[in-house]
């Protein structure tokens, strides 16, 4: 069988919606990441399913990727990556408090947090966001289909503005690769 067809259709479907994100949505997340890494502040990332590796990717990309070469580092904590600690939260008091659990008692003024949601009504992550508002922490949401409660709760939203799962989850990846390069690039000098 020959996929000829579906590949070239679901690579045009993607670049028509990467013509139509939000750049200065984006500009603005930027914006919200450095000044949480000039006052110190710790960035909290989460989401579930596919997106729990997006949100393990991002930390790697900051913690790693565009830390290790400049002097004042970005501190990323992904909340996915502990199973030990998020099974016996889900265990104990159930799987819609995994996150906002993990959250309470730490967070202070200067952090931010990044919440993905491809529905953007996960109950867990929705839980952790409006725990983090109460507290007055800004949140970057990434979303896609309506972008549901998340797109509500954020400050910025990187929404991905198609009703396809795949193509959403591909599109929070770029982001993260995008404002990694980014920021590398800034705050380095170098490509």
């Amino acid at each position: 069988m020959d996929y000829t067809n579906k590949i070239k259709n679901y690579l045009e479907l993607e670049i028509e919606v990467l013509k139509s994100l939000d750049q200065a949505q984006v500009n603005r997340a930027l914006g919200l990441l450095m000044e949480t890494r000039d006052k110190d502040g710790t960035v909290y990332v989460f989401g579930n399913g596919g997106s729990s590796s997006t949100a393990s990717h991002f930390q790697n990309d900051f913690n790693k990727g565009v830390s290790e070469e400049i002097e004042q580092k970005f501190r990323f904590v992904c909340l996915n990556d502990n199973v030990a600690t998020l099974m016996a939260i889900a265990n104990d008091n159930g799987f819609e408090n995994v996150f906002r659990q993990q959250l309470e008692g730490k967070l202070g003024q200067g952090d931010l947090i990044i919440a993905i949601s491809g529905s953007g009504n996960s109950e867990n992550v929705i839980r952790a966001v409006e725990y983090a508002k109460e507290q007055g922490v800004r949140v970057i949401g990434l979303t896609g289909y309506s972008g549901g409660k998340l797109k509500e709760l954020s400050d910025v939203n990187l929404h991905v503005p198609i009703d396809n799962m795949q193509i959403t989850e591909d599109v929070h990846l770029i982001y993260n690769h995008m404002m990694m390069y980014i920021l590398y690039n800034s705050l380095t000098g170098k490509y």
